[in-house]
């Protein structure tokens, strides 16, 4: 079975790429949302993020993103330190995942695929790019959050054209190129791969 990795930074269309690609009949795992889910949900990552972050970033069973995002804002090494749990439980997870399914080949979606250095397990890479100021535009839109907000958070990805530079594949979510045509060219040729 084929791994295929999608990428893109903050705002790329990342999940609505993937969004088609599921409706194709291709399995998607999420990193983001897995990672989500098992930082409220495995019992040993709880336990060693409330050792390092401390216990009142869990409210009722629920992570606080906002007390977590604070700590991280003010001592940046916790992120690092955060990452290095919660990276290792998200590709366990993606791992028996992967073993659950079928299909000739699967997508996993991450946004640091090459800064975790997990793309080294996938067989094909796919970038999803936006243009910058489309990327800040739709993050404000469903995040409600200030231009100046999405820009720090742009600020500490990889950057874009270094990420995409490292991608087999690129599609163009630019609100020019349809999106549809590319996702079907790219699903042949990766059944053809896939054989």
């Amino acid at each position: 079975m084929l791994k295929v990795g999608i990428t893109g930074g903050i705002g790329s269309g990342k999940s609505v790429v993937c969004k088609v690609f599921e409706a194709l009949g291709i399995p998607v795992f999420n990193a983001d949302n897995a990672a989500r889910y098992l930082m409220e949900h495995d019992e040993r990552l709880v336990a060693s993020i409330t050792l390092l972050l401390g216990k009142d970033v869990y409210e009722e069973g629920r992570l606080n993103r906002a007390k977590v995002s604070d700590i991280i804002f003010r001592q940046p090494e916790k992120l690092q330190q955060l990452n290095a749990l919660v990276h290792p439980v998200t590709i366990n997870n993606a791992s028996a995942w992967v073993s659950r399914q079928s299909t000739p080949y699967i997508i996993k979606e991450a946004a640091i695929f090459f800064e975790s250095g997990s793309y080294k397990e996938m067989d094909v890479m796919v970038g999803v790019y936006a243009p910058l100021e489309i990327r800040i535009s739709r993050t404000m839109a469903r995040g409600g959050q200030t231009r100046d907000k999405v820009l720090e958070i742009i600020s500490k990805q990889m950057n874009e054209e270094e990420k995409m530079g490292r991608c087999d594949f690129v599609i163009n979510n630019n609100d020019s190129d349809a999106i549809i045509p590319q996702v079907f060219r790219l699903h042949e040729q990766l059944l053809n791969r896939a054989k």
